[in-house]
């Protein structure tokens, strides 16, 4: 991977998590950087989620550094705002900046107290450990339930000089973002404001975390951070600033995908596209129904070809169409022409659908140009038994 200049990361264990495993993790702009964030829609929100709403507002979009902590969600307790609020004095004491221009967050168990003892005495260690080669590290520290780190990266060359954007997540269940996914974080060297962040930001979300399930819960935790150091000292113009968003939207799309193939329990990534609606709009609403449809996940993890109940999830999305309009492909074989069976091989197609990658297409012939992608998993009984004992 190619890393954006200007940042370093560090990564500990405070002994927050049962098993000794880093659970704590900090990431450092070498200057306080330009920031935008989006976060959860819950109407439960955790401590750090509040705080960090409060603190980008006060710093108008500047962060000198993000705190974040796994294995606690910091929600729902009866200590969480004061939790939060010192975690952020103790960085910023130590990194002699103010506290509003640290960034926190927290993925983990919902409703257990938070000691704030282990994560200030974990910040010295942290900050002594600060390097721009751990941002691996910091990857790790953050994981859940998930079996394997989430990264992604580009690389853009400008008329001006070349930039780079580099992202982390975790999360493999609670997974149904209303604005991005438990935790992710993505730096860039680029020269930009924050209200371009965040504009950029906001629209690559809807392509990405926003089209992104795994069994429609949306966490209280959900932070997405967008940093930009300034570090290449490349400033894009208006062109090439279109040429950035696009990017940012593929690395933000790696990530999506690699929580949906990373689902709990999961065994197959499903790529749903919905094309030939009125609007984006109804074909996001399409493909979001079918994506959390626990019969078409079902189906696909059985590997069985049952298009009706994909059809059947179109139905109920509260889009009005056509159903004789419909055509259906699984695996890039037709399986439904205009709302009815189509002639298939069915031993092949279930052979087709054993694979680790699943495509859905749902069409709706006709003039209309809406679409929209979704990502998804499917369902096993791996998903019970992950979640059947998440808290002992």
């Amino acid at each position: 991977m190619k890393l954006p200049l200007g940042f370093r990361y560090a990564a500990a264990y405070a002994g927050i998590r049962k098993q000794q495993q880093d659970d704590v993790a900090l990431i450092v702009p070498d200057a306080p950087a330009q920031a935008a964030a989006v976060f959860t829609r819950n109407i439960i929100q955790a401590a750090p989620v509040r705080l960090a709403r409060k603190n980008l507002q006060a710093s108008k979009g500047r962060v000198a550094a993000v705190l974040v902590n796994a294995g606690n969600a910091n929600c729902a307790t009866r200590t969480g705002d004061i939790v939060a609020l010192a975690s952020c004095k103790a960085v910023a004491k130590a990194l002699k900046t103010k506290p509003q221009y640290v960034l926190p967050a927290s993925t983990g168990v919902i409703g257990v107290e938070l000691d704030p003892q282990p994560l200030a005495e974990a910040v010295p260690k942290l900050v002594a450990g600060l390097s721009p080669d751990h941002f691996e590290a910091v990857a790790r520290a953050i994981m859940t339930t998930d079996t394997r780190m989430k990264v992604a990266s580009e690389e853009i060359s400008f008329r001006k000089g070349s930039v780079r954007i580099a992202g982390m997540t975790k999360g493999a269940g609670m997974i149904h973002p209303n604005m991005a996914t438990t935790l992710a974080f993505v730096m860039t060297d680029a020269a930009l404001p924050a209200r371009t962040l965040r504009e950029m930001l906001v629209s690559a979300t809807e392509r990405s975390f926003n089209s992104l399930t795994i069994d429609g819960d949306t966490s209280t935790n959900d932070t997405l951070a967008l940093l930009a150091s300034g570090a290449s000292k490349v400033k894009p113009d208006e062109k090439e600033r279109k040429v950035f968003e696009e990017v940012l939207a593929w690395v933000l799309e790696s990530l999506a995908e690699q929580i949906a193939a990373d689902g709990e329990g999961a065994r197959k990534l499903i790529r749903i596209r919905a094309a030939g609606f009125k609007t984006s709009d109804e074909a996001r609403k399409i493909a979001r129904a079918i994506a959390n449809s626990p019969l078409v996940k079902t189906a696909i993890a059985g590997s069985d070809p049952n298009w009706g109940r994909i059809l059947a999830a179109a139905g109920y999305s509260g889009v009005a169409f056509d159903p004789s309009k419909i055509d259906i492909h699984l695996q890039r074989i037709l399986v439904c022409r205009g709302g009815l069976a189509a002639d298939f091989d069915e031993a092949e197609l279930k052979q087709k659908l054993d694979e680790p990658e699943v495509r859905i297409r749902i069409v709706q012939n006709g003039k209309g140009q809406g679409e929209a992608r979704f990502f998804t998993c499917d369902l096993t009984e791996g998903y019970i038994q992950i979640n059947g004992s998440y808290r002992t």
